[in-house]
């Protein structure tokens, strides 16, 4: 009975630790190696139990849950490669014209020299760019890639034996639609004749083929992926209803596209994509959200900037869904929210504004930077409300990371406290001998009730300034203390405590 007891209880705190896999939050929280940056253009295979990510920035991921990734370098990585097994070999493309070839995903890859095209330039082929192969269900690979600009997409069989062979002219599968508003380019699709079609990815799911693609740029945030589908690989191919498939341009989270499907540990299909930030020092990020498929057939995935149940994670169904709780609670309304120091033009607001195209930039000398936050915005006649909050996610600007790595890796030190009354706190993250590189961090930890939250930054590498683009904690409100000057409640606007969380 003792050991039934125990299990239980360990079950329970289970269900609210901060394990590593409980939950993720975009944007992912890559590893940074020497020689590769996760930045965008992302594909992500399975391999024995295994994924495996490439990204435009050079080197290889390794994941067993798709959450927790480990960077390996491996030497040739493309831009916008493309990875794919086909007869016990790996063979990597992307925006090259060349085929890569290995016996191991993390190679070392050979070189099998360039695409052999069979037709002339007019049938779509005007060398290798977002290269995709497929291998369909009877063992035949497929080349999926953009014209460019406004041509759209093309496919074309390869030859089983030299995947560098093309098999016949390549078929135009579909181009730029001016109609389909989300593909034109432009911060707000104002440009009806321009577009940039590009990053193929195919998957099959009940006999139907789902071919993705990218528009209208990654410049934009308006950045975005839709599909098409077809019962055969190389069409004819039908514009999905649903379009976009993925589409945000506000928040944290913006331009989400070019990118790649994978079933994950639990059986699902998740996909992920590139985020286009909003142009500050820190370039592109990654992110991952779970796809499912209706009655009829048709594909949804959205998009998020909040904590989400990791790949198979067994959670409490009761717990409510924690939502950002510093949101722009820098500010003469949050009276007692205060920070270590902040330059010109770099307030320490724009850390909690929501929004990647500002950071808030320390000043020089200051040695260890702080935001406290109080996050009720209560006046004397409002209640004094309280969160428990239960996760964070700090952005560092990450100068220099986008197309290269940085030559002192950015390893950030910092501890997260919390308060009740923004004098006695409680350290519930405490990373202060972190060793790991990453400029975008994810920390859970054991729900707990407060009003202040306090980020401290101990460290982080010399060689740029200190940027902090956002600072966000995660939580729902719960429990409250009264005004500190009663009001009158009128007797039909009754005061529900129990629905305001109070206590």
């Amino acid at each position: 009975m003792k050991a039934k007891k125990l299990l239980a209880a360990a079950l329970a705190l289970a269900l609210y630790l901060p394990a590593s896999a409980q939950y993720y939050c975009n944007p992912l929280p890559m590893p940074i190696g020497q020689g590769g940056n996760a930045s965008g253009d992302v594909t992500v295979i399975e391999e024995g139990g295994k994924y495996y990510m490439c990204c435009t920035g050079g080197g290889m991921w390794v994941s067993e849950n798709l959450v927790d990734w480990d960077f390996h370098a491996v030497e040739g990585i493309p831009v916008a490669p493309d990875l794919v097994k086909y007869n016990g070999k790996f063979y990597l493309t992307g925006n090259s014209d060349h085929v890569l070839v290995a016996d191991n995903p993390l190679g070392p890859y050979k070189d099998l020299g360039l695409f052999k095209n069979t037709g002339p330039v007019e049938k779509g082929w005007n060398g290798g760019f977002d290269t995709k192969i497929y291998i369909d269900d009877d063992n035949q690979p497929y080349l999926f890639w953009p014209g460019r600009g406004i041509s759209g997409i093309y496919g074309v069989k390869l030859n089983p034996k030299d995947l560098t062979e093309f098999v016949g002219e390549p078929t135009h599968l579909f181009g730029f639609n001016p109609m389909h508003a989300w593909e034109r380019y432009g911060e707000m699709n104002e440009y009806p004749g321009v577009a940039w079609i590009e990053g193929p990815w195919v998957i099959k799911r009940n006999g139907v083929y789902y071919l993705e693609y990218s528009a209208s740029g990654t410049q934009w945030k308006t950045y975005a992926e839709g599909y098409y589908t077809a019962t055969s690989p190389l069409g004819p191919y039908t514009y999905a209803p649903n379009n976009p498939l993925l589409r945000k341009t506000e928040g944290l989270v913006t331009g989400t596209a070019h990118g790649s499907i994978v079933k994950g540990p639990d059986g699902e299909w998740y996909q992920f994509y590139t985020i286009v930030l909003s142009n500050p020092p820190g370039g592109r990020r990654i992110g991952m959200d779970k796809v499912t498929f209706d009655a009829d057939g048709l594909m949804y995935c959205t998009v998020t900037d909040t904590p989400q149940p990791a790949p198979g994670a067994k959670l409490n169904a009761d717990r409510p869904a924690s939502i950002p709780v510093t949101i722009n609670k820098i500010n003469a309304m949050n009276a007692l929210s205060k920070f270590s120091s902040q330059q010109s033009g770099y307030p320490a607001s724009f850390a909690v504004d929501n929004y990647s195209g500002t950071v808030w930039m320390p000043s020089a000398d200051d040695a260890q930077p702080s935001i406290l936050v109080e996050l009720s915005p209560a006046t004397r006649f409002d209640v004094v409300q309280h969160f428990t909050v239960d996760a964070m996610r700090v952005m560092f600007s990450g100068a220099g990371r986008r197309f290269g790595s940085p030559s002192v890796l950015p390893v950030y030190k910092y501890k997260l406290e919390v308060s009740q009354d923004g004098e006695k706190f409680q350290t519930v993250v405490d990373k202060t001998a972190n060793t790991v590189s990453k400029d975008t961090l994810f920390d859970q930890f054991e729900p707990v009730n407060c009003r202040f939250v306090k980020l401290t930054i101990t460290d982080w590498p010399k060689n740029a300034p200190l940027g902090v683009i956002d600072f966000t904690v995660f939580g729902y409100p719960e429990g409250w203390d009264p005004a500190a000057v009663a009001t009158p409640v009128f007797s039909n606007l009754p005061l529900d405590r129990e629905a305001m969380g109070g206590r």
